[in-house]
């Protein structure tokens, strides 16, 4: 298991307001030590990116989240995206710090996951990528409402 020093950065209440400042249309629902971030207030799903604090989501707690402080931001993202960042790993450490990975639950539905991201790595790597996520999730629900007639 990893036992490396956190890295200096964002802790989840900051990411939390960065995502619902840049984001303003964005639904947050807190529940079961993770936060869910959706663009649905009244399903709260599905989801453009979550943050967890404990292991209980995960079978065998690969990220090993019972460490203090430590905390997991993940994204969901375009199949190029999860290619290219992480689709080629085979045997991930997903309890590395600062380190883009295929989430350890929902690497198939292109989930990828960062444990703890530096300033540095959440202002030129997690912002690009939150902005995919959230908008192909908005996109997604035009194209539903459209085909509604709505």
């Amino acid at each position: 298991m990893t036992t490396e020093p956190l890295p200096t950065g964002p802790e989840p209440e900051a990411i939390t307001r960065t995502i619902l400042e840049r984001y303003p249309d964005t639904d947050r629902v807190t529940a079961l030590g993770a936060t869910f971030f959706s663009l649905d207030a009244e399903k709260h799903w599905p989801n453009f990116a979550t943050i967890v604090t404990t292991d209980e989501h995960d079978v065998g707690a690969p990220s090993n989240l019972a460490r203090p402080g430590v905390f997991r931001l993940n994204l969901g993202v375009s199949r190029a995206t999860f290619q290219r960042l992480v689709g080629s790993m085979t045997q991930p450490d997903y309890a590395a710090f600062d380190r883009l990975l295929p989430h350890p639950v929902y690497a198939k539905q292109l989930w990828i996951s960062i444990l703890n991201p530096s300033d540095a790595t959440f202002r030129d790597v997690v912002l690009p990528l939150l902005a995919e996520a959230h908008d192909r999730l908005a996109a997604a629900r035009a194209r539903h409402r459209a085909g509604e007639g709505t």
